[in-house]
């Protein structure tokens, strides 16, 4: 399994932006399917994107045309870059690995790595 730490997370106006980064340990990375969860308060963690190790993408409804999910496997890296955010956005954002693809909307269930957690918290 890889290790996973996330950085970038912070205090942000509504319709700012936002970019969250996820480091990987592992000489295994590009094999990897990468994701991002989230976890507002009071609620349970919920999808917000994927990324295959084909650069096949995908984003939770809410979130498509204003996020952006990417990968760097030279860097051990994925990011989430955020854009016109809401005060909805606001949660605990979790990355997540597991190796080989996965298609669809995964459940966190379907993952085995996961960080620790970046808070993003949007105002009003």
């Amino acid at each position: 399994q890889v290790q996973l730490v996330e950085s970038g997370g912070g205090l942000v106006q509504a319709g700012g932006s936002l970019r969250i980064t996820c480091a990987a340990s592992g000489r295994t990375f590009s094999s990897y399917t990468m994701a991002w969860f989230r976890r507002a308060p009071g609620k349970e963690r919920v999808f917000v994107a994927v990324i295959n190790p084909w650069n096949g993408v995908n984003y939770e409804d809410s979130v498509k045309g204003r996020f952006a999910i990417s990968r760097d496997n030279a860097k051990n890296t994925v990011n989430l870059q955020m854009n016109s955010l809401k005060p909805e956005d606001t949660a605990v954002y979790y990355c997540a690995g597991r190796p080989g693809g996965i298609f669809g909307e995964p459940s966190p269930e379907a993952f085995a790595s996961w960080g620790q957690g970046t808070q993003v918290t949007v105002s009003s």
